[in-house]
């Protein structure tokens, strides 16, 4: 069935992401965030695996592989398992980054250093396809009986990601046949022995897709539907699975159905709840699963929980799960801005849901949210020099407060080198080396543009262009068509109320479609002009949100800026700013902050008014007003110029 240059058929795709070979960055901001990736973090990360990284906490994780390779040998495993049960994954994700970066920049030594990675990978895999170094180090036995917490499935789902990407990259299949016959083990299990249970962490869902779209093998299409379908419809799983053994790991409530999206089977649930990485993750595999079998009542589920996530219980920066207490996501309205905890991995998260959904129905919101987390929570993430991490992504910070009290102890003012749970820094990796397959989309009538990265694309259909442009800190994007006859279909955002569009240097004949722009038909040596409105502007919350009463922030573009200390006389707590105030755009600075541009605006200083020369807590005088200058840079560059200040919402006046 085909409607207005829409391919639309039962059980497909509306659109799926291009390959991850299909796109080559060129210049720009992801050119060199991706050779940042190359040149410093994936070396950096490696060393960190290695037990050699200056200063920062073992990690073991490579040698848990050569250990668990030993122990299915009948060998002495030396100093046996060390770290995290879920340790695997973070090789599992290095390897996806090396993966993509490979596809950037061709690396002959890193790709032989991964292939002796994936050597030891298929050592530590038992005979009937079982892989995980925790169990088969530490106790055969203990293996599937603690889904709650063992993250088995956890690690499997990273490690096929990190083999469908390898394979697709350098077309060596070793890994993915490793993960193939893991798959199988674990359908086997699952399926065909009809063992109970779903996974305590989900992961694996959204994986087996991909296995399922790079080997052909049903199995896995099967396994995914089977853990997605069962998923809460035994509520008290992990209770029996408790009461049948007596050992933990962390001693995990089983009873906290909301805390593992476990209360309800998933086509019922309507709110976002509890681990908000876990919540995405699952909800990544939910809407893929939906596109894939043209499930509408789990596409209308995904629907509702989107709008759960994002109307309700989403912050300004994209950042989602307001609190510490399980990494989770609350209630309604309810985004404390100070004890904030908005994980990196979670904005990596939603931004795999929002690509998921697009695949569904090409709608603005979806790519809109996917571009707020990526420049603002997922940057934020990692130092500019690619070498210290955040985990958790507060909108406020107050050094001696922040890191310190028991209630703002994860809340940190610098970015730490590495972390025992390590999952954000590899996740930021793959993310950033894999950008483009989220930036671009196609059908066999359409490319799809719902992100701007400047490179080349060369799609599936036939179409191959390139886009030039400087965004985020320019707002017009070029396409220039090198191979045509099909249509374009471009995503203008919400934030630009006006814009432009241009074909061959006229204004374009266009349908607008849901925040999309189509063209029904482009040729070879067309150029595509979009022009956006990047004027900056205020941004105010529901009054719903207790925590920004009386607040404003300010948004350009993509970009939600934040106030720093450093660049505000050290106090950032008693501006206001002038609401009414024009805000001023200052000319972009190579050598600042990696290259960025600062913006100033009216505002007074409130000075404490006090009746003695004796300081008090409270006093009967207002403050007295100082007008000055608030200056703002971009929230993800924020902590890289020392410990200080920082704030997103500012109260106005």
């Amino acid at each position: 069935m085909r409607k207005k240059g829409i391919i639309v058929r039962k059980g497909m795709k509306i659109q799926k992401q291009i390959s991850q070979k299909a796109y080559r960055s060129t210049d720009g901001f992801l050119r060199h965030y991706q050779q940042l990736v190359k040149d410093v973090v994936i070396p950096y990360q490696y060393t960190v695996l290695q037990d050699k990284a200056e200063g920062v906490e073992k990690s073991h994780v490579i040698q848990n592989f050569i250990n668990a390779g030993k122990a299915l040998a009948g060998q002495d495993v030396g100093d046996g398992f060390y770290g995290m049960v879920f340790q695997d994954s973070d090789l599992a994700k290095w390897l996806e980054a090396v993966a993509y970066i490979l596809e950037q920049f061709p690396d002959a030594e890193l790709e032989q250093t991964a292939d002796e990675l994936i050597d030891l990978v298929e050592k530590a895999q038992d005979s009937d396809g079982y892989l995980n170094t925790y169990f088969t180090i530490k106790d055969k036995e203990k293996r599937w009986t603690n889904l709650l917490e063992g993250h088995e499935l956890y690690c499997s789902g990273h490690m096929m990601e990190a083999a469908v990407a390898y394979y697709e990259t350098t077309g060596k299949d070793k890994l993915l046949r490793v993960m193939e016959r893991n798959a199988e083990h674990i359908y086997k299990r699952f399926v065909t022995e009809k063992t109970p249970g779903y996974p305590g962490h989900p992961e694996v869902e959204l994986a087996l897709l991909k296995m399922y779209r790079a080997c052909g093998n049903r199995h896995c299409l099967e396994l995914a539907k089977h853990f997605i379908d069962v998923r809460g419809v035994d509520a008290n799983y992990y209770e029996k699975e408790i009461a049948a053994r007596d050992w933990v790991v962390w001693g995990n409530d089983a009873t906290n159905y909301e805390y593992q999206q476990s209360g309800k089977p998933v086509r019922e649930q309507k709110d976002a709840t509890g681990h908000s990485v876990r919540a995405v993750y699952l909800y990544t595999g939910m809407a893929d699963l939906a596109s894939e079998t043209d499930d509408e009542e789990l596409l209308q589920a995904c629907r509702n929980l989107w709008k759960s996530v994002v109307h309700r219980r989403m912050y300004v920066t994209g950042g989602i799960g307001s609190s510490v207490e399980g990494e989770a996501f609350t209630v309604d309205y309810d985004l404390p801005n100070d004890t904030a905890y908005a994980e990196t991995c979670a904005s990596i998260g939603l931004m795999f849901f929002a690509s998921r959904m697009l695949e569904n129905e090409v709608k603005r919101e979806y790519a809109d949210i996917m571009e707020l987390a990526f420049y603002n929570t997922v940057l934020a993430g990692m130092q500019l020099d690619g070498k210290r991490f955040f985990y958790v992504n507060p909108l406020e910070v107050l050094p001696g407060t922040s890191g310190v009290i028991k209630t703002h102890r994860h809340t940190l003012p610098a970015r730490p080198t590495w972390y025992a749970c390590a999952c954000c820094p590899p996740n930021v990796a793959r993310l950033l080396a894999s950008f483009g397959k989220y930036a671009y989309g196609e059908n066999e009538d359409m490319v799809f543009c719902h992100m701007y990265a400047a490179g080349t694309v060369a799609f599936e259909n036939g179409m191959e262009m390139e886009c030039k442009t400087g965004y985020p800190y320019e707002y017009q994007v070029t396409y220039e068509i090198k191979h045509g006859g099909k249509g374009i279909a471009v995503r203008v955002p919400a934030y630009s109320k006006e814009f432009t569009l241009l074909k061959n240097g006229k204004e374009a004949k266009y349908e607008m479609r849901d925040g999309y722009v189509y063209l029904e038909e482009v040729q070879d040596g067309d150029v595509i002009v979009l022009k956006l409105d990047g004027t900056a502007h205020f941004v105010y919350t529901s009054s719903k949100v207790a925590a920004n009463t009386g607040m404003t922030a300010i948004k350009r573009g993509p970009l939600v800026y934040c106030f720093e200390g450093v660049d505000n006389a050290e106090d950032v707590l008693s501006l206001r700013l002038k609401k009414d105030s024009k805000i001023e755009i200052r000319d972009f600075e190579a050598a600042l902050l990696g290259g960025t541009e600062k913006i100033t605006v009216e505002a007074l200083r409130m000075q404490d008014a006090h009746d003695s020369e004796e300081e008090g807590l409270y006093m009967i005088k207002p403050p007295v007003e100082i007008p000055c200058t608030a200056t703002a840079v971009p929230y993800y560059t924020w902590g890289n110029r020392g410990e200080n200040q920082m704030r997103v919402w500012i109260n106005y006046i």
